[in-house]
């Protein structure tokens, strides 16, 4: 499985894991997305009911963990990471409204129409992300 993810996601994540409270976030998204397949990843909220393209939100770390948005291309075996946001601290928030799961839903499918995302991969101790343009 191959994974993307759009802008938004980068930046999100990049200023979360500059705060030491967060700085868990990369590991859980390393051990829950990374070297998978698409049926070991469509557990969490589905936001459509979509099989072949599922759209899901994801609790990371449980309580006070990290609620992550993403999409599922079963067919291709690809996963876009569109959003993440954590549950408690400085920037914790609750869900995020019905409309911004649009927009995140419209932004990520015009990301992959216009291949402007980011591939993630592993640096070379298997530990970190690595985020290289498409």
């Amino acid at each position: 499985m191959q994974i993307f993810c759009i802008n938004e996601f980068k930046i999100e994540f990049e200023k979360l894991i500059s705060k030491k409270q967060y700085l868990s976030l990369e590991k859980e998204i390393i051990d829950y997305f990374f070297n998978k397949n698409s049926n070991e990843l469509l557990s969490g909220t589905r936001l459509n009911n979509s099989k072949e393209i599922p759209y899901i939100k994801k609790r990371l770390r449980g309580k006070g963990g990290f609620r992550l948005y993403f999409l599922v291309i079963v067919k291709n075996e690809n996963l876009y990471l569109m959003f993440v946001h954590p549950k408690t601290g400085p920037f914790g928030a609750s869900n995020i409204t019905d409309e911004s799961k649009t927009l995140l839903y419209k932004q990520v499918l015009a990301a992959i129409k216009k291949q402007k995302l980011y591939i993630l991969e592993l640096d070379e101790t298997q530990k970190h992300l690595v985020f290289l343009k498409k």
